[in-house]
């Protein structure tokens, strides 16, 4: 058996582009050998492999309920008390299937997510991808800084000397030139989002409301249906985020899974949806009860902290703004992360934990300087922190559809994926999933354009996008031919050939026009969403 130390990629039967991406499995808590093929028929053989496989999932996701979230979730709470808790129940199915489609990519073919767009879609959608994951998750990491402030206000201590602390623990864990430590510093912050257990005993909501909240409703609160619209379409927003493709997938690379452990993969997904969905909730329950029949309508996160601190006490403030920092840390990560490892695999830089900084000086560049930069950017003072971060919720939403179309595109390619492509029932579900996200998209690009957009406004542009919505997919029904049926059998072993083997993708009539028009939706989105940023800014 070879050892990890001396496994060499074949350039003619694999499209990995790092030696170091392959090898034995040193996760966290385990180790998988290189070519280990033994069956894993008894229960502790199974846990086993499960420990040494859990990580990419469990990381992504808890990193998703990072500083934004807890703002997000906290002012639904605040506002509307548990009554919106039925949004996280929606998400479940969406989250897993998007994380589910990024995790086979990864597995079966080594190559980064920013890589696949640029090789089968071209030169403009591959910089495209890479530039706009740059730039929003640049801002998105200042929003974690912002986190980082004002939890560690909230808990008394001195804001410069904690946010340099907390942009050197984030740097520190990446450099350590070792995957299976920065991994065991990850779960041990993301056991962290658990602290979040005990404030919800001290604020103890009723369980009755709290199950009442899993019933759809549309409440009244503060600002009427269209700010009620305009926070679900948050909600969306901060749950399903760009940056968590393109991490999940150039993790699972770097952790170094091959399509042998897919169940093990999707059993880390399932065990990271239930600690991310029990930590929105408790936050919405949490500020829900906290903030019961005061009528003070959202302003921040630490205000959210205080009144918790007010209602059940200063240890229970104190723990929420624990959870916070922690949140901020862990989102830090991940998010840094996913632009180092997209810009070593478009740039063919060597990009991988298992190497040290001497050895990889490019992506560890591009990672300890994001961190540094929006560390630097929260503690200018006279900085817009509530501008920033603005824009991160609409660029997000703009840019999310897209991410989503390229996914869906991307595991039907026969070439990529081979006997791993999309089943029906995945391509339907997920059809839909890209036309509910482009609708939320065009509605909160228009609301920040246009501040005043009122609930019957939001209404119209539902309908016309939904009509335009059900013409398209008429057209794609008639234009369909029957799809011949996939053939699965020895997708354990399968993986994609290198991408210089690959054949062309198929460019059909109907796949040109819907790639025209998503360019030029968003041209004109993210022109206009600048134009009007660069105007809040100049007052």
């Amino acid at each position: 058996m070879t050892t990890d130390s001396t496994v060499q990629i074949d350039r003619r039967t694999t499209a990995v582009l790092d030696d170091q991406h392959v090898g034995d499995i040193r996760g966290a808590l385990g180790t998988i050998k290189a070519g280990d093929s033994a069956p894993r028929t008894g229960l502790s053989a199974k846990l086993k492999t499960l420990l040494a496989i859990v990580g990419p999932g469990l990381i992504v996701l808890v990193g998703d309920n990072d500083a934004g979230a807890f703002a997000t979730y906290g002012q639904a709470g605040q506002n509307y008390g548990p009554k919106l808790l039925w949004t996280l129940l929606l998400l479940v199915p969406v989250l897993y299937v998007n994380q589910e489609m990024v995790l086979r990519l990864g597995a079966v073919t080594g190559v980064g997510h920013a890589r696949l767009i640029l090789e089968r879609f071209g030169k403009f959608w591959g910089a495209f991808s890479v530039l706009d994951l740059f730039l929003l998750n640049a801002l998105t990491l200042v929003t974690e800084f912002i986190g980082i402030t004002m939890a560690t206000r909230c808990l008394g201590l001195p804001t410069v000397p904690s946010v340099v602390l907390a942009a050197a623990v984030i740097v520190a864990a990446a450099f350590t030139g070792s995957f299976r430590r920065f991994e065991r510093i990850a779960i041990f912050f993301c056991l962290g989002s658990l602290t979040l257990i005990p404030v919800y005993v001290f604020a103890h909501p009723a369980p009755k409301k709290m199950l009442g909240g899993l019933v759809p409703t549309m409440p009244a609160g503060p600002g009427g249906t269209a700010e009620l619209m305009l926070l679900i379409i948050a909600i969306v927003g901060t749950t399903v985020a760009p940056w968590q493709l393109f991490f999940q997938q150039s993790y699972v690379i770097d952790k170094r899974i091959t399509p042998r452990f897919m169940r093990y993969e999707k059993a880390d997904l399932w065990i990271g949806l239930v600690v991310v969905m029990v930590g929105a909730a408790a936050i919405m329950g949490i500020a829900a009860t906290a903030f019961a029949g005061t009528g003070t309508p959202f302003s921040d996160t630490a205000a959210v902290t205080n009144g918790i601190e007010a209602y059940a006490g200063r240890t229970a403030g104190a723990l929420f703004a624990v959870a916070l920092l922690d949140a901020s840390i862990v989102g830090a990560f991940a998010v840094s992360l996913s632009s180092a490892y997209a810009i070593g695999d478009v740039f063919g830089m060597k990009h991988s934990l298992h190497r040290g900084a001497r050895h990889a000086k490019g992506f560890y560049a591009v990672y300890a300087g994001l961190v540094a930069l929006s560390a630097t950017i929260v503690l200018i003072p006279g900085s817009p922190l509530g501008l920033l971060t603005t824009g991160v919720q609409t660029l997000a939403g703009v840019l999310l559809p897209s991410a989503t179309v390229f996914l869906l595109l991307l595991c039907n390619d026969k070439a990529v994926l081979g006997p791993w492509v999309n089943g029906r029932r995945t391509n339907l579900f997920t059809s839909v999933v890209v036309g509910v996200l482009v609708v939320l998209s065009v509605i909160l690009t228009a609301a920040v354009l246009f501040p005043d957009l009122s609930a019957d406004q939001i209404f119209l542009i539902m309908a016309v996008s939904g009509g335009i919505g059900v013409l398209t997919a008429g057209y794609a029904l008639l234009r369909r031919r029957s799809p011949a049926p996939i053939d699965r059998t020895g997708r354990a072993e399968w993986r994609m050939p290198p991408l210089r083997y690959l054949p062309p993708p198929e460019m059909s009539t109907g796949r040109k026009i819907g790639l025209t028009a998503l360019r030029t939706y968003l041209f004109l989105a993210m022109a206009l969403v600048v134009m009007k940023l660069v105007h809040l800014a100049l007052g």
